[in-house]
């Protein structure tokens, strides 16, 4: 199950939840609560996975594009080679397999950028889902902690009432 969709489930918990009167709490199905906690610790990490493959990813696309640029760079010297042996166009030669080359080092570069990019946003976006899971998780915590605190505090009372 996708993270979202289990953060989607976890709000709709709580907008089901019953109001505590005067107050801003709620009373959750702790049942279900932990049913939804406990699936957002396995897709956690099934993201966290996904993340590793992005890295994975940009390292193949890293390692393809210096293929081509070392591909794109014997070419350049291949016709280089054979353009400076002939003396009439020698000349001729040496500025394009210059311009080759550096047109091979900057789509190189590129996709380099292109990739790094690539990894930032989806790291990022990753970052930002967990963080706000990790937040919801913690209020959910705390809401259900202090739900028991209170149950607690009025077991107490109604003891004490009794005796």
């Amino acid at each position: 199950m996708d993270i979202l969709q289990l953060i989607d489930r976890l709000e709709e918990l709580f907008n089901d939840a019953k109001s505590v009167p005067f107050t801003h709490n709620v009373v959750v199905d702790e049942d279900r609560m932990l049913e939804l906690i406990d699936q957002m610790r396995i897709t956690v990490p099934e993201e966290v996975k996904k993340a590793q493959q992005v890295i994975a990813q940009r390292d193949r696309v890293m390692a393809q594009a210096q293929e081509e640029v070392n591909r794109t760079l014997q070419i350049a010297r291949d016709k280089a080679d054979q353009m400076t042996q002939k003396d009439t166009i020698a000349l001729e030669a040496q500025r394009r397999a210059d311009q080759i080359i550096g047109q091979a080092r900057s789509e190189a570069e590129a996709t380099r950028a292109d990739a790094d990019n690539y990894v930032i946003d989806t790291l990022m976006q990753l970052q930002d889902q967990i963080a706000k899971l990790s937040g919801q998780v913690s209020n959910g915590i705390r809401m259900v902690q202090e739900d028991q605190m209170r149950k607690a505090g009025s077991v107490n009372v109604t003891d004490n009432l009794e005796k």
